[in-house]
């Protein structure tokens, strides 16, 4: 949140509408570590003078205004909530207010969800569904308003159009948390205001709300076997449904007039691109429309085979691997959802491929063929092996080729690492992935970060988290063998990662649980799989609440900036083949993806003394 203040406090400032909104720059550029777009700006000088004085003219001075509210484990934000007394039950009372400057909007394909405005190249979410999205997810994760869901309700506010402009939103069913008024509607909209809050003081519930605990983020497996059997669970936000939404129109086009669309979904860490794809699936799977689900992660989709069809063979049937499709027939699928897509090879043939398939074709060309609709989900900065591919450019260059429309949505929100953009940077200027140099960490009050002096210190830390009741695992960069044959006489597992006296294996390889730890697909999910260190293919795609990280001697600081020795690397995959380049920016994406898994907090260690100098220089 911004700022916070009384209804009629907060008119008297936006008399100064520069004044007001030099002061959120200011509370914004503290925040998030970088200035507020200007358009944001122009918004916070024209809109929230709209709405102060609407709640002013509505005897409501005393309802508390709570701005750019920070929706939780999100970056999300509301843009307002106000917060008081309901008029009728006395208990308190929440309206989430998405304000819009907008003149008019038409659906965009007479499809209400999404809508065109004259400014914006690219369709964008109806404001309806946008607060709605908004009211059911806080209503999903404040502690504050599990006795109290009715509580909430959401409104747009589109105080420049008239009706009769944005007519056609309307389509969408408005209710108690997705409703719309017009500037012509002005009264309409202080009779609304007056049914949601009384003339009384809204400090208190302003207070119970940002005081409200935030529960634990419903992680993508344990709801999965629901999601995809049952019933939507996820809720999706602005980009998030945005990106469901342009499929699903996609799909709808492609079955009346037989048209075929690529659909790109881009965004990094935890922008929920695995939600986007189980709510998919989940919607089409439950619609009767011929669906499959598609990963070059063999512990992604195993974890999904084994939690999602944990009782109905049918569903683990959905979940395939890219090089799946070699045979397919064309269009024989509406829908293929290809998730974490930076993960896809030039080709699907390996050295067990027969023959008569080793044909050269770009499997993005295979996947593309397969369905009438195919999704790509992807982050271009977590191609960690070499030969993956898989960039935005790459697809829309592939999708030119076979002829065909490709749209792009980018998510700009993240709902790992606590839902902190600021951690998010951070670790992309430590690791110098973008040209950048590395900075102290400013504590945020999203996600903790520490260090560690030992390996021993970061297990007993995230051992104190278990016993908490918290999910914690250890990861470390590729720098120890891995022992993939273990004997059947063999009581203890090999200790891999051996750091002085401190010793523990790798994750197990391949499908067999073995000596009380899990496979490997099931390390980051298994709650066995704290005792052993993951590595970036066994940690790619998951989370969990606390994560440890061990820096190993391929990535340490020198002086004044990182050194890459490929030397001290044991993957496998790079070979005498793999130009120094490619080996250098594959390391530091490999500690991007592990320091990126941890929900609430991270810990790291670094076997290089020098680094670890470094490190705690940067982490108070």
């Amino acid at each position: 949140m911004l700022f916070r203040e009384s209804a009629a406090s907060l008119a008297n400032r936006t008399h100064l509408e520069k004044q007001l909104a030099d002061l959120l720059t200011e509370n914004f550029t503290h925040k998030h570590r970088h200035r507020p777009h200007p358009s944001e700006v122009r918004s916070w000088e024209r809109s929230i003078p709209a709405l102060t004085h609407a709640l002013v003219e509505a005897g409501l001075g005393e309802v508390e205004v709570m701005l750019e509210y920070a929706l939780p484990l999100t970056s999300k934000r509301a843009d307002v909530i106000l917060a008081g007394v309901h008029p009728s039950t006395g208990e308190p009372s929440y309206v989430v207010v998405e304000l819009k400057q907008w003149s008019e909007a038409y659906p965009e394909e007479d499809d209400p969800l999404r809508c065109r405005i004259d400014a914006y190249p690219d369709p964008v979410l109806n404001p309806i569904e946008q607060v709605r999205g908004y009211c059911d997810y806080l209503v999903s994760f404040n502690g504050a308003l599990e006795r109290i869901p009715d509580s909430v309700s959401g409104v747009a506010y589109l105080h420049n159009a008239t009706n009769l402009k944005v007519a056609g939103l309307r389509a969408v069913t408005e209710d108690v948390r997705g409703q719309m008024f017009t500037g012509d509607q002005r009264g309409a909209f202080l009779g609304y205001l007056r049914s949601r809050l009384a003339a009384k003081p809204g400090a208190e519930a302003a207070d119970a709300l940002l005081q409200g605990k935030v529960r634990p983020s419903r992680q993508l497996m344990a709801v999965a076997a629901e999601e995809v059997r049952n019933r939507e669970q996820f809720v999706l936000l602005d980009e998030q449904r945005l990106a469901y939404e342009t499929v699903m129109s996609a799909v709808r086009r492609a079955r009346r007039s037989n048209r075929k669309q690529v659909v790109v979904v881009a965004g990094g860490p935890g922008s929920g691109k695995s939600v986007i794809a189980l709510s998919l699936l989940g919607d089409l799977y439950r619609r009767g429309v011929p669906a499959l689900h598609a990963t070059g992660s063999q512990s992604f989709t195993k974890t999904m085979r084994k939690i999602a069809g944990a009782r109905k063979p049918e569903v683990q049937r959905l979940f395939r691997y890219f090089n799946s499709f070699m045979e397919a027939e064309p269009n024989d699928l509406d829908v293929l959802v290809c998730d974490e897509a930076h993960r896809l090879r030039k080709t699907s043939a390996n050295r067990y491929t027969r023959a008569a398939l080793r044909t050269g074709r770009p499997q993005v060309a295979e996947l593309m063929d397969a369905a009438r609709v195919p999704v790509f989900l992807l982050d271009q900065h977590q191609v960690v092996r070499p030969g993956e591919m898989g960039t935005v450019e790459q697809i829309q260059d592939a999708a030119a080729e076979l002829g065909l429309d490709c749209a792009v949505v980018e998510l700009d929100s993240q709902f790992r690492c606590g839902g902190s953009d600021a951690y998010l940077r951070w670790v992309v200027d430590l690791l110098g992935i973008e040209g950048n140099s590395p900075s102290a960490w400013e504590p945020d009050g999203k996600v903790v970060l520490s260090t560690a002096d030992s390996p021993q210190e970061m297990e007993d830390f995230l051992a104190a988290r278990r016993s908490q009741g918290y999910g914690a695992r250890m990861s470390a960069g590729y720098c120890w063998k891995w022992t993939t044959k273990i004997g059947p006489s063999t009581h203890t597992l090999p200790a891999d990662v051996v750091i002085g006296d401190w010793a523990k294996p790798w994750n197990l390889f391949g499908d067999r649980a073995l000596l009380g730890a899990p496979p490997a697909p099931l390390w980051a999910t298994d709650p066995a799989g704290f005792g052993q260190v993951g590595c970036v293919y066994t940690a790619q795609g998951f989370e969990y609440d606390w994560s440890g990280v061990i820096m190993g001697p391929d990535l340490v600081w020198r002086t004044d900036r990182w050194v890459v020795d490929r030397t001290a690397s044991k993957d496998p995959s790079f070979t005498k083949a793999t130009p120094d380049e490619d080996v250098d920016r594959l390391i530091r994406n490999t500690y991007k993806v592990l320091l990126t898994r941890g929900m609430i907090g991270t810990i790291v260690y670094s076997t290089d003394p020098e680094t670890r100098e470094k490190l705690r220089s940067l982490i108070s």
